[in-house]
């Protein structure tokens, strides 16, 4: 497998729907619909819709996290779980169908132990076979200090395995401070890594440059939301547009990004090229509906709109 997806704070994620939302009224909802969630596992999930393989990792526990084990098993998931005692977290999102709108609660993870912690970082490497790619996506649960991703780091570089981080945050700084392989902040993420305002698109081209020159990262994949992203590598910066389509909900196009650009390099293919189809998988996600995640069919699809 070369590929692993390590998700710290994974989530149930409960969707439904309603006619309206007010407050202090009882809302009937639609039946609930469950799915396995959190950034790393949408990564794996993703990866998976598109004819790749990956290694789902995460801690797990309590009732909901046998509830997310099952979930992952019906979805023909590879994953393996670290037991842990925190009960896995439940995220809520509904759909308001007078407006289209989408209201998403997120909700914390609990504190993992110090020692669960560690079990984590350590079964990772204890992987056979050795995974060539980890992606560590996601936010870090209550308690977890924010140098994690940057120790993962450190034991990344030991064993050769390329890293590729989408976080934000402290919990991103670090990460950069020790060195990763791939990172995709937004420009809100990119902002603050350069601790001040970048105006102009030279400024945020000049931003990225810098982190590759300063050996922080091999490459930066900028998210611009409905503009694609701005790449940047030793050769230089490049922004590679995301072709029009149909929006029905933006949740999952940055989880299906990653999981296009991740698995292209894991086949061996150039930066760019594994950017583009990348750009393409996030933006075929935005075609979904709800939580969905891209559609090889659709992917293939805008491949052929743009030959």
């Amino acid at each position: 497998m070369k590929i692993l997806t390590l998700t710290m704070n994974p989530a149930v994620d409960k969707s439904s729907q309603v006619d309206n939302v007010m407050a202090d009224r009882k809302l009937r909802c639609s039946a609930p619909v469950f799915e396995p969630g959190g950034g790393g596992v949408n990564v794996s999930r993703a990866i998976r819709n598109l004819g790749g393989r990956s290694l789902c990792f995460y801690p797990a526990g309590g009732t909901s996290g046998r509830h997310f084990h099952d979930l992952l098993e019906e979805e023909n998931m590879e994953h393996q779980a670290i037991v842990v005692n925190a009960r896995t977290r439940e995220n809520l999102m509904i759909h308001e169908k007078a407006t289209g709108r989408q209201f998403r609660f997120g909700m914390p993870g609990r504190e993992l132990t110090g020692d669960e912690q560690r079990r984590c970082l350590n079964e990772i490497f204890q992987v056979d076979p050795k995974p060539e790619f980890i992606v560590a996506s996601g936010s870090l649960p209550l308690g977890t200090p924010n140098d994690f991703y940057a120790r993962l780091a450190d034991l990344c570089r030991e064993q050769k395995i390329h890293l590729i981080v989408d976080t934000s945050g402290d919990p991103l700084g670090k990460a950069v401070e020790a060195g990763v392989f791939l990172i995709k902040p937004n420009i809100n993420e990119l902002t603050a890594l350069a601790g001040r305002e970048l105006k102009t698109e030279a400024d945020q081209e000049d931003m990225a440059e810098s982190l590759i020159d300063r050996g922080c990262c091999r490459y930066v994949v900028v998210s611009l939301g409905a503009a694609g992203v701005m790449a940047a590598s030793a050769d230089g910066v490049e922004r590679v547009r995301a072709p029009t389509v149909s929006i029905k909900s933006k949740v999952g196009a940055g989880d299906s990004t990653v999981a296009g650009i991740t698995m292209k390099l894991a086949e061996g293919k150039p930066f760019m090229e594994a950017v583009e189809y990348g750009v393409v998988a996030g933006a075929a996600a935005v075609m979904t509906p709800g939580s969905e995640l891209c559609r090889k069919a659709d992917v293939e699809h805008l491949i052929q709109k743009k030959r």
